[in-house]
């Protein structure tokens, strides 16, 4: 089962110990009305885990997914178990706006982020 979302604004961010894509679908008005956040955190006493929220549900850890696939501007997520918090998806199917800061900040970021998780595709 696939759970597809789009969005019109990707924002990069680096913090002290966490690497993070954050994707958002904005109303007319600035608001974001849907959101996803990718976060990769990396702590002394813990192995790095990658943590998936989505309008304020946080779900992750080290072994959440399988493999990222990018192709143009649809970034697919595949998970190692079904995510109850999604329905049952296996899969997250991301697209976003082709524009020059989503680019960007995909560019500066995807790899960043997924490192060896990120298997296939093309830009």
């Amino acid at each position: 089962m696939t759970d597809s979302r789009h969005y019109d604004t990707v924002a990069f961010d680096v913090r002290d110990n966490a690497t993070m894509l954050f994707f958002a679908k904005t109303t007319d008005e600035g608001d974001i009305s849907d959101y996803l956040l990718l976060m990769r955190t990396v702590d002394e006493e813990f192995e790095e885990s990658i943590y998936i929220e989505i309008n304020e549900q946080q779900f992750g850890g080290h072994d959440l997914i399988r493999e990222a696939t990018m192709t143009g501007n649809v970034l697919t997520l595949r998970l190692h178990e079904p995510a109850e918090t999604l329905h049952g998806a296996d899969e997250i199917v991301l697209s976003f706006a082709e524009t020059v800061d989503n680019l960007e900040s995909i560019e500066a970021g995807a790899f960043r982020v997924f490192g060896d998780l990120l298997v296939g595709g093309n830009a």
